[in-house]
């Protein structure tokens, strides 16, 4: 683990860092110069440049590097990656609860919970950061970009963990709805298990053979000619697991652009959100003991056909 930044978040993000490579007894130095080695590991070299000239590139201290300092191994550089501009989602993130320990949000569809790749700047994190001026901010837990509903921000470092063993331990109660085709013939309420697995770099999850290792109870709240409005309550956390499970019942939920099938969608198409949404979630507050209850108020849209 890296030790602490000694830059200031910006924009509501913390500093990115890389960490230099050490070299073997003997062995000459795989670069002469830090600028060198920036240069191999970020995109460009005129970028490295220009960030060099104007001390964005610091040490451990907070000193900036010039740049034609010797290449030094074991050393951490720290800095602000710049940011690629990117197409708010039209829908605003919600704030359900605030105290000194943590956070409660309705995440909208479309709005990833932390910064990854394309997604930074609008995500529910970062957003909920400087509207709240709560630099500390951290996810106790996580939902998909494409999934709106109730997610859960630590406040402060302290609290952190306490808050991330809730949901890791899987003590939170968690209960969700979606809209999905309806068949007649399938008996609810049903409990899917199986075992879910997901491959690094497919983007897809998979229900293999195996050892179960996630279950959810689906049940039918509505009927509206061929869909119906179900609550889903997981009691395993697997990645995508409620779209899996109910895309291999059959009933791939309404708007689901990677089950069964991946649909190549723009990342600034909102038009058609997963009709999911993490309704309620209910958890004992490890700090005081309190029973905690909140309820997300996304609309899901029924089919026109």
């Amino acid at each position: 683990m890296p030790p602490r930044s000694p830059l200031p978040q910006r924009h509501g993000l913390d500093a990115a860092w890389i960490r230099t490579p050490g070299t073997a007894a003997d062995a000459p130095a795989p670069w002469a110069t830090m600028r060198d080695f920036l240069a191999a590991r970020l995109p460009a070299r005129a970028m490295v440049d220009q960030m060099l000239e104007a001390g964005e590139f610091v040490d451990t201290a907070g000193r900036p590097w010039g740049g034609d300092e010797a290449y030094r191994p074991h050393t951490f550089v720290w800095f602000h990656r710049p940011l690629a501009p990117e197409t708010p989602a039209p829908f605003p993130l919600d704030i359900l609860d605030v105290n000194e320990r943590f956070v409660v949000v309705d995440k909208p569809h479309f709005m990833a919970t932390t910064p990854r790749g394309a997604h930074v700047s609008e995500t529910a994190l970062v957003k909920a950061r400087l509207a709240l001026d709560l630099p500390e901010l951290a996810p106790a837990h996580r939902l998909d970009r494409l999934t709106a509903g109730v997610l859960v921000l630590s406040a402060r470092r302290e609290y952190r963990g306490a808050y991330q063993g809730v949901f890791q331990s899987g003590s939170a109660h968690k209960t969700y709805e979606a809209i999905a085709r309806y068949d007649p013939s399938l008996e609810f309420p049903r409990r899917l298990t199986g075992r879910i697995e997901k491959r690094r770099g497919v983007i897809q999850a998979q229900i293999v053979p195996g050892e179960p290792n996630a279950e959810t109870l689906v049940e039918v709240v509505e009927v509206r000619g061929g869909f119906a409005r179900y609550r889903l309550t997981p009691t395993t956390g697997k990645t995508h697991q409620l779209r899996v499970q109910m895309s291999a019942l059959g009933l791939p939920i309404v708007g689901d652009s990677l089950y069964p099938s991946i649909v190549d969608v723009a990342p600034d198409d909102f038009t058609d959100p997963l009709q999911l949404v993490a309704r309620r979630l209910r958890f004992e507050d490890p700090i005081d003991g309190s029973q905690r209850d909140y309820s997300s108020a996304r609309p899901l849209a029924w089919p026109s056909t």
